[in-house]
């Protein structure tokens, strides 16, 4: 792994569960890691309730936008992180993967994605963890 890791998170979407989460470690880890959404069938747009939510705890996603997973952004990062993106997921040797769990925040209100962000926080904060021990 590089002086500074390459965290991907992808979903289906990637509109809510990836967005939260590349929200979060920007937040929580500022530059000491580089941070990568995509999904296997991007939207149009962030699920808005995902940006209301993650507004409510002071981060801003509104900049963001889905984007379709690359194979050469897979390849280049150092952990790939996936939420239900199923076989659509590219598998690289040597990767460190990651499958979360997580509820699909798709069609939900900003109830329902309060609790699937603020597990994407603890997750988050884990990852960050082992990625920065010493911080």
């Amino acid at each position: 792994m590089a002086d500074k890791p390459s965290v991907l998170f992808v979903c289906v979407h990637n509109a809510g569960r990836s967005q939260m989460a590349a929200g979060w470690l920007r937040h929580l880890a500022g530059d000491a890691v580089e941070v990568r959404s995509a999904g296997s069938a991007p939207a149009e747009t962030v699920n808005p309730a995902a940006v209301e939510a993650m507004a409510e705890v002071g981060i801003d996603i509104t900049d963001q936008w889905p984007r379709l997973l690359e194979h050469a952004t897979a390849e280049s990062s150092d952990v790939i992180v996936t939420m239900g993106c199923g076989d659509a997921c590219p598998v690289f040797p040597g990767k460190r993967y990651e499958d979360w769990k997580l509820d699909d925040p798709a069609g939900q209100g900003v109830e329902a994605v309060r609790p699937i962000r603020d597990e994407i926080r603890a997750r988050v904060q884990a990852l960050l963890r082992e990625l920065l021990p010493a911080r």
